[in-house]
């Protein structure tokens, strides 16, 4: 059975590679770190740990960072952690396959290509307006919805893929031509979304039209009119410069997606370790996510006063009709938790709203 998935794995892995699919995140190419211990021969357990971003100021690149700090303090240099930084794998599949074939033992990754092996379940992190904030995603993510979540992957996975620590990448806004302050103003606007189908029927019920553009492309489709908009968070956004195109210069505060990703590691090779090898990856996992989140959160706020810098026109996300939009996608996690038996786990995430 295992055999069977991690082909299976493989399969969809390679072609998500082939045709540029699996959220790959647009960090910029500014340089690339490749920290490797001197000591890891003589370390009792060596660890590869991986994330698709080049770009030294990136979130995943501080958290990976941390991790490894902490976990060689911790064990006393009884780990030895190589990181990489886009030098794996610039696309988040490559690293997810690495992982499966034991090139990588931690790999941060977004949730979506659980869906093609298998774990339709995790498509619930695709719902839009699913989280209220960073703090009700923090809550949720750190309770019995992100326990759940664990449960889930490694029962379906058999243990393939165990969730180590829950990593965000920011919230999602829409920008585009023109200012967006309710569903009303996307009717007729071609918006370059993800493929998530979840996401896409979103935006589809709000009146715009869903467009499938490659995320190295889109810069020159916000150019050139191709697009009318797109959806990213300012981080994002603008290190790709897209505010500074005629189709991305509105930029308006829908906070629609509160971003997850995935710190994962193989399940199997965590439970073959010592329970003080364990503590060790659990106590640098802690401080790796601490981190991440931290630098994302701070990134938001120095993103968007360059966005503003640089003549992007804001829309707050107080003048934003909110409970128009959410009108709209409350129905649609409605009908995605009766489908894949998901109820409970929208509840969780429900109850701990403020």
């Amino acid at each position: 059975m295992k055999k069977m998935l991690s082909a299976l794995i493989t399969f969809v892995l390679a072609a998500s590679v082939i045709t540029g699919c699996g959220g790959t995140s647009p960090e910029a190419q500014t340089e690339t770190g490749n920290t490797a211990d001197v000591g890891a021969a003589a370390a009792e357990l060596t660890l590869i740990i991986a994330s698709n971003a080049t770009d030294p100021t990136n979130p995943y690149s501080y958290g990976l960072d941390k991790f490894k700090e902490v976990a060689e303090e911790v064990s006393g240099g009884k780990i030895a952690v190589t990181v990489h930084k886009g030098t794996l794998g610039e696309n988040e599949p490559e690293l997810v396959e690495k992982l499966t074939m034991g090139a990588a033992d931690m790999v941060v990754s977004s949730p979506g290509f659980m869906t093609a092996i298998g774990v339709p379940e995790i498509d619930i992190f695709s719902l839009e307006y699913l989280f209220d904030s960073f703090e009700h995603w923090e809550t949720s993510l750190d309770g019995d919805f992100g326990e759940s979540m664990k449960e889930i992957v490694k029962e379906k996975t058999g243990n393939q893929f165990r969730i180590m620590g829950y990593w965000s990448s920011s919230v999602r806004d829409v920008y585009a031509k023109q200012a967006v302050t309710g569903p009303q103003d996307l009717k007729g606007l071609s918006i370059r979304t993800q493929s998530s189908s979840v996401q896409q029927d979103f935006f589809k019920n709000c009146g715009a039209i869903p467009t499938t553009v490659a995320w190295g492309e889109l810069y020159q489709a916000l150019q050139q009119g191709v697009v009318d908009g797109a959806e990213n968070d300012y981080t994002n956004l603008t290190l790709k410069e897209h505010h500074k195109t005629p189709n991305g210069k509105y930029v308006s505060e829908t906070h629609h997606d509160y971003t997850t990703r995935l710190f994962l590691m193989d399940g199997n090779k965590y439970d073959q370790l010592t329970d003080e090898q364990k503590g060790w990856i659990d106590t640098a996992t802690t401080a790796a996510t601490e981190e991440e989140r931290a630098i994302t959160y701070k990134m938001f706020e120095e993103s968007k006063q360059k966005a503003i810098a640089d003549g992007a026109v804001i829309t707050e996300h107080a003048d934003i009709d909110i409970e128009a939009f959410k009108a709209i996608a409350i129905p649609i996690q409605d009908a995605f938790a009766q489908k894949n038996g998901m109820t409970e786990q929208l509840d969780m995430i429900r109850r701990t709203a403020k």
